[in-house]
């Protein structure tokens, strides 16, 4: 069931994303950010509804969650933010077309370890196309056997870990919301690695 349906449902790596973004709220205003694996979108519609210039996406193999991705936006009065299909680890003409971007955002991407390369691919791909951007991403720990590090390094990539109490998200319950409960939901941000010698 999982398969076809995890994009349709509110995670509690979403709460914990959006959760930053209110806290960062201030700075939002004019960013240029884009959401992947957004599914229900949360994130990317706290980020707009905070002044961000956002686009909304998943993969274009998945019409029901980018239909979710369209369906929040008109819910919460924001029919003017894209939506795309970008399927991790394809360079598509979508993903070549993409204005600058200064914020990428994903929440519980890092779910299955076949998809982890694919992800870091793409992101590299937005990150040497954009210097200076940075990925916000929060995941959930469901394994210890489950490790990005060695990927990270390969695409020359680095990541800074946000513990949750810097930003109000190390509760059980978030913004009225039952939804973080007692999972446990890291946040780390994700850069390009300085090249040796500069």
């Amino acid at each position: 069931v999982l398969d076809s349906q995890y994009g349709t449902y509110v995670w509690p790596c979403a709460v914990v994303l959006a959760q930053y973004l209110w806290a960062h709220r201030r700075s939002l205003p004019g960013k240029r950010v884009l959401e992947i694996g957004a599914g229900v979108s949360l994130p990317g519609v706290v980020a707009a509804r905070c002044g961000a210039q956002v686009i909304l996406s998943d993969s274009e193999e998945l019409p029901q969650c980018l239909q979710s991705c369209r369906s929040s936006c008109l819910m919460n009065r924001l029919p003017h933010v894209p939506v795309l299909g970008l399927t991790w680890g394809r360079v598509s003409p979508e993903l070549l077309s993409l204005a600058p971007i200064d914020v990428i955002l994903g929440s519980d991407v890092f779910f299955d370890p076949k998809d982890f390369e694919d992800i870091l691919t793409t992101i590299y791909f937005l990150l040497e196309k954009n210097p200076h951007a940075q990925f916000w991403t929060t995941y959930q720990v469901r394994s210890a056997d489950w490790s990005i590090e060695a990927l990270l390094h390969k695409w020359n990539l680095k990541s800074t870990h946000v513990p949750l109490h810097s930003f109000g998200a190390d509760k059980e319950h978030l913004a009225s919301s039952s939804m973080p409960g007692r999972h446990t939901v890291e946040m780390m941000i994700i850069s390009l690695a300085q090249s040796e010698g500069t």
